[in-house]
């Protein structure tokens, strides 16, 4: 079984105008999985709906305590990709009990034609069931140790540290 914990960020973006107006919408790891046919166990949770730029302490405890007490070993988290280094480092702090756990982002909504969520969300599916125990970051065809890496903003990509 897998579970992704869905908590908000650019993957999950519903832009209303040119001016960049927005709002968190549902998770769309759903549809994308449905589209692309997965045909292994999963499920999904809703956590939060909020850019990562927004997330609390709180935010992070709630985050940290549903994986700690999640029964799946495997274990994906949506998540914004401004915030997602700070998430996984909350993450090492907590018991794990040896689940593999792998954030994944988008830098454009999956609900916009050119969009790196499918491929990622795909790549992070992969990664999820082959990578050791441990949290990582799955993002455009790479997998980073969760202390290993930065999102390079100028760029808009993660690099290894």
């Amino acid at each position: 079984m897998l579970s992704i914990f869905a908590t908000g960020g650019t993957i999950d973006k519903v832009y209303f105008d040119a001016k960049s107006e927005f709002q968190v919408g549902d998770p769309q790891s759903q549809p994308i999985l449905e589209e692309a046919g997965i045909n292994i166990d999963y499920r999904i949770e809703s956590l939060l709906r909020k850019d990562s730029l927004d997330l609390t302490d709180q935010d992070r405890e709630l985050i940290c305590e549903k994986v700690s007490a999640e029964r799946a070993q495997h274990i994906i988290i949506t998540h914004g990709t401004d915030g997602m280094v700070a998430t996984a480092k909350a993450l090492a702090q907590v018991s794990i009990d040896h689940k593999t756990i792998v954030l994944v982002g988008a830098m454009q909504p999956a609900r916009m034609r050119y969009s790196d969520a499918n491929f990622n969300l795909g790549f992070a599916i992969a990664a999820v069931q082959l990578l050791n125990p441990g949290i990582y970051i799955a993002m455009n065809g790479q997998v980073f140790e969760h202390n290993k890496v930065v999102k390079n903003v100028a760029a808009s990509r993660f690099e290894s540290l």
